[in-house]
């Protein structure tokens, strides 16, 4: 079984709220509302998943140290709004994707680093989540969503026209998660293990690529970045 575990204090959520006021700052200036009205409900929907159903329905979700509640708000809008602004960046081929990807990396970075070297003593958190009995299921979803690609693009030639690009998909359903999991467990927020690392970057955020295709495609054909409907 594979139970991801972590270790913060309050530092960290103070020095992620700064973080995270900075990426909204910076995709309204830039004109990027689409990714942060995706980040802000990928937000909310990571907190109905943890809360609502691992916390309370399955009793799987462990807080320790914190409100459950309020800790695990802020921590599905943190993951919202970087791993799923993230995503939308990448599935735009954004021309300065690769500025965001540093800024956002070397945040996590900064985040973790920085609450653990001056603000060490704030109170430790610990959370857990048990994940043995749903894995299967993500795996099973993982399989129809990308199942589903092929299909489209052996049956139909893609999706309106072009084919689909499924290695590009997986490479950013892999990485970002891969990223996120690779910071927390070099920084020592998440507990040493390498299983963690390995299941959750291929499950986790990679088995919703699919269904973000769809959406991201949908919603570009009607509305430009800033939220402007298209004419």
């Amino acid at each position: 079984m594979v139970i991801p575990a972590r270790t913060v204090t309050y530092g960290n959520i103070l020095f992620d709220c700064i973080f995270l006021a900075i990426l909204v700052v910076l995709l309204i200036m830039s004109k990027q509302k689409l990714a942060l009205i995706v980040g802000i409900l990928a937000g909310l929907l990571y907190f109905l998943v943890d809360w609502g159903i691992f916390y309370h329905a399955l009793g799987t979700r462990v807080v320790e140290g914190a409100n459950p509640t309020i800790f695990l708000f802020w921590l599905s809008m943190s993951m919202g709004l970087t791993n799923f602004v993230w995503i939308w960046l990448w599935l735009n081929r954004d021309k300065n994707l690769l500025g965001w990807s540093i800024f956002i990396v070397s945040g996590w970075l900064m985040v973790n680093l920085m609450a653990k070297n001056f603000l060490g003593n704030w109170g430790s958190i610990y959370i857990q989540r048990g994940t043995g009995s749903y894995h299967g299921v993500m795996a099973l979803i993982l399989f129809l969503g990308y199942g589903f690609l092929l299909f489209r693009n052996l049956l139909y030639g893609g999706w309106k026209g072009k084919k689909i690009n499924i290695l590009w998909l997986l490479i950013i359903g892999i990485l970002v998660q891969f990223g996120w999991e690779f910071i927390l467990l070099i920084t020592g927020v998440r507990n040493p293990g390498f299983m963690p690392l390995v299941v959750n970057s291929l499950l986790e955020t990679n088995l919703g690529l699919p269904l973000m295709f769809f959406i991201h495609t949908a919603v570009c054909d009607k509305w430009d970045q800033d939220g402007i409907k298209k004419r």
